[in-house]
């Protein structure tokens, strides 16, 4: 017998990967529509962040790729995915705060490069993916290229160095504006030319140019596109 869907039947789940470098308002549009949108929400920077904690925090010598790859699969991660209070933890501490720190924003992208350490967080990124059953927006980097090539819905967020700068160091309160700006280019150059997994936008992702757009009308263009692609499935 076939089954007729009604006007109050769950939404379709949906897994969307939402990709861009620092400064674009990835986390803060993920993390909105996702709560909206009655969807999980994966942040995967803060789990290379908390990688790169413990690895800090165990003194390993992050100038040597072979002696990070050797630790990779030590530190236990866990992320909590509720939009709404998202909570990640290392071996059962809370890292939220400590991951922040400049010295582990400094670190990141040299330990992130090592592709032992990618491929531990890719399998745990997609394993948190997999497991979600009404469905996720996972953040990041290299989310529809490499993680979730499959996802349903890919959106690749863009702003000018300018706009990402002038937003970073708002949150980083006192921060230099210029100071920021050159910041947010190394990390890009050392994330877009990293020969594992580098930051790029997938072939079928939505660019959004977030540059002269609120941070409420990027979230309205992204709850758009997720519901015209549930409506579809």
């Amino acid at each position: 017998m076939e089954t007729v869907e009604t006007a109050g039947s769950a939404p379709a789940a949906v897994i969307v990967a939402i990709d861009g470098p620092s400064g674009t308002g990835k986390s803060s549009t993920s993390k909105a529509v996702a709560a909206q949108l009655g969807l999980n929400y994966l942040d995967t920077g803060a789990q290379y962040r908390a990688i790169t904690w413990w690895m800090v925090h165990n003194s390993i010598d992050l100038t040597d790729p072979t002696a990070i790859a050797a630790v990779a699969g030590k530190p236990e991660i866990v992320s909590g995915t509720d939009p709404l209070a998202p909570t990640i933890t290392v071996d059962s501490t809370d890292v939220a705060g400590p991951i922040r720190t400049t010295e582990v924003t400094s670190k990141v992208s040299a330990v992130s490069a090592v592709p032992e350490v990618r491929s531990r967080i890719t399998d745990l990124q997609r394993t948190i993916a997999e497991s979600a059953e009404k469905g996720i927006v996972v953040e990041g980097r290299d989310i529809g290229t490499t993680v979730l090539p499959d996802a349903d819905l890919k959106i690749f967020l863009t702003a000018s160095p300018e706009a990402r700068a002038a937003r970073r160091s708002g949150e980083l309160k006192g921060a230099d504006v210029a100071a920021t700006r050159e910041a947010l280019i190394q990390r890009d150059t050392a994330d877009s030319s990293r020969k594992t997994s580098p930051l790029a936008k997938a072939d079928d992702a939505v660019e959004v140019d977030t540059t002269e757009l609120t941070l409420q009308q990027v979230i309205e263009c992204v709850v758009t596109l997720v519901e015209e692609k549930r409506a579809a499935k």
